[in-house]
C-alpha cells in the first residue's frame, strides 16, 4: 500500500511539473509582453500599449500621487495625457529585474525614459503581472517621475 502512495505521488508531481511552465519560459513570456507593449507605444498605439494591462475593474495605476481603477480610466488617463505620437515620444525601459512572488505572479521594477522633442522625462516603474488564462499580465503599476 505505502509503494502503490508514493508510486501515485511521484507520478503527480511528475504531472504537475510537466504542465507548469519553467520560470525561463515565464521570463520570457514576461519580456514579450513589455517589449509588445514597448512598440506599441513607440508606434503610436495606446490601445496596444494597454493590450499588456488587466482588463478589469480592478486594474490598479498610480502615478504622480494618483491612483486610477480600472482598465478603462487608465486607458482614457493615457489617451488624455498623450493625444498624439508626438507627445508620447519614443518609450524606453532599462534595467528590467522581475522576481517572482509565487507560480503567477511577477514583481517587475524597472527604469523607463521617453525620449520627445522637448524634453525626456524619465523615472522608476514597479508592475505587478500576473498569469491570466490569455497569458501574463500588468495589474498593478505604480510609476513614478524623478524630479530634476
Amino acid at each position: 500500500m505505502m509503494k502503490t502512495f508514493v508510486l501515485a505521488a511521484m507520478l503527480l508531481a511528475a504531472t504537475a511539473q510537466a504542465e507548469t511552465p519553467t520560470a525561463s519560459e515565464d521570463i520570457a513570456a514576461i519580456n514579450k509582453v513589455l517589449n509588445t507593449s514597448t512598440a506599441a507605444w513607440n508606434a503610436g498605439d495606446i490601445p496596444g500599449f494597454m493590450a499588456s494591462y488587466w482588463q478589469s475593474e480592478n486594474l490598479r495605476f498610480a502615478s504622480g500621487g494618483d491612483v486610477n481603477f480600472g482598465w478603462e480610466p487608465v486607458r482614457d488617463r493615457y489617451l488624455a495625457r498623450y493625444p498624439d505620437k508626438k507627445a508620447m515620444g519614443e518609450l524606453i525601459f532599462g534595467d528590467l529585474d522581475l522576481t517572482f512572488l509565487g507560480p503567477d505572479h511577477v514583481l517587475a521594477f524597472g527604469t523607463w525614459r521617453l525620449i520627445r522633442d522637448q524634453d525626456e522625462p524619465h523615472g522608476l516603474y514597479t508592475l505587478i503581472l500576473h498569469r491570466l488564462p490569455e497569458g501574463w499580465r500588468i495589474v498593478h503599476d505604480h510609476t513614478s517621475v524623478a524630479a530634476e
